[in-house]
């Protein structure tokens, strides 16, 4: 642990630096001014993502510049070789803060893609797209999900032939974040359609503004399109942009998937807190059957936290944290859903008229976006199957 920071230091510093390149989040009088946006799906057309990418995309860079990114990372990638968890310390502190809000691509770059790349890449691979997606000078979106496939990554249909030193894609990708901006797509592609399913599978990284790339925005309940599907038509890709053996794709998948699985245990939270932070501010006193809800979803809240430190725990502990990753999801979503049943018991007709009140109407986006955390990052039938096989130690096929 030599050169290591202990973690009240560390804290003490990046509240120091933030500090300097900051404003503080307020709590007096922060209530009803400001956005008050609780989209679980970002709500925005394709200027405005690409307006608020850039705004992200400079406060990032300035993190990464100065020290404070990529934290876990070793110093010939821009980091400082730190232990898992003082990325969690580092935005408990940056929470504090007024920096822009990290839409999903970001994550999906830094927290999934750059780690698959560090343990599937060559030297070549590592040297060209490591530093540039840690910095975001360069994005990734993931081409996994496929009408046809559902929840079933294993059962992709996009075909990737080879042709000299290139491969040819040719598919239909779809629930994609970020393809609007993304440089980068990691596409899971079907190589060898005449072996089992989850040994024909390579995975790609496909440059977004090739030719025969085509991004079309999926409409949303809420209005905005914050999704894509992707068509992949003729897409020519070198196969140096190849991520992994060619046939071991499935085990490449499984990598970023792990990595997606352990970001999705704060889903919500934030959401979480702004409905007690309602529910303390609501013009008149709480129904019993309303105190009871808040009770409930400020419970959850500390435990969902738990569970996170949980998966903390696991990886300092040099574990790969799969029980506790699905059980954080599974909780996730759960809190995601018990949130919606406060703020429509705190709301009633407020919540569906829009009458420009500030704090009310706005809670429709995350009522109608809430429902489909179940199904990203893994359905939750998917979360209970692994805590069956993992945990209880089940059969996988059924016992006749």
């Amino acid at each position: 642990m030599s050169g290591i920071p202990e973690p009240e230091e560390f804290r003490a510093r990046a509240r120091q630096w933030l500090g300097t390149v900051a404003r503080t989040r307020t709590a007096d009088g922060e209530w009803g001014s400001g956005s008050d946006s609780v989209a679980v799906f970002d709500n925005w057309t394709e200027e405005q993502e690409r307006a608020h990418t850039a705004r992200v995309q400079e406060w990032e860079r300035t993190r990464y510049d100065q020290g404070w990114s990529a934290l876990t990372w070793e110093e010939p990638y821009g980091g400082r070789g730190l232990p898992a968890y003082y990325e969690q310390l580092y935005r408990a502190e940056e929470a504090a803060f007024d920096v822009p809000h990290r839409p999903e691509i970001f994550p999906v770059t830094q927290a999934l893609v750059a780690p698959a790349i560090a343990i599937w890449g060559t030297g070549e691979q590592k040297e060209r797209w490591l530093r540039p997606m840690l910095r975001t000078d360069e994005l990734a979106c993931q081409l996994f999900s496929e009408t046809e496939a559902g929840s079933d990554l294993a059962a992709v249909r996009t075909r990737a032939v080879r042709e000299g030193e290139d491969w040819v894609l040719t598919g239909h990708k779809v629930w994609t974040s970020g393809a609007r901006v993304a440089t980068w797509g990691v596409a899971v592609c079907r190589t060898d359609p005449a072996v089992r399913k989850h040994a024909g599978i390579t995975v790609f990284l496909v440059r977004m503004d090739a030719p025969g790339v085509t991004v079309r925005p999926i409409r949303q309940m809420t209005g905005g399109t914050s999704f894509n599907e992707v068509y992949l038509d003729g897409v020519r890709v070198p196969d140096t942009d190849r991520l992994g053996p060619v046939g071991e794709g499935w085990r490449v998948t499984l990598s970023v998937l792990a990595a997606e699985r352990l970001d999705s245990g704060s889903l919500g939270l934030d959401n979480a807190d702004r409905a007690l932070d309602l529910a303390a501010h609501l013009p008149r006193p709480l129904t019993g059957a309303e105190q009871q809800r808040a009770a409930d979803l400020h419970i959850r809240t500390l435990v969902q936290r738990l569970i996170g430190l949980r998966v903390t725990a696991a990886l300092v502990a040099g574990r790969e944290p799969g029980a506790e990753a699905s059980v954080g999801k599974l909780y996730a979503t759960e809190t995601m859903r018990r949130t919606s049943d406060l703020v429509s018991e705190l709301l009633g007709p407020s919540l569906v008229a829009d009458t420009g009140e500030w704090g009310t109407y706005a809670w429709t986006e995350h009522l109608l976006g809430a429902p489909g955390y179940s199904i990203a990052g893994g359905t939750d039938e998917i979360q209970r199957t692994i805590l069956a096989e993992r945990v209880l130690g089940l059969p996988k096929e059924p016992v006749r």
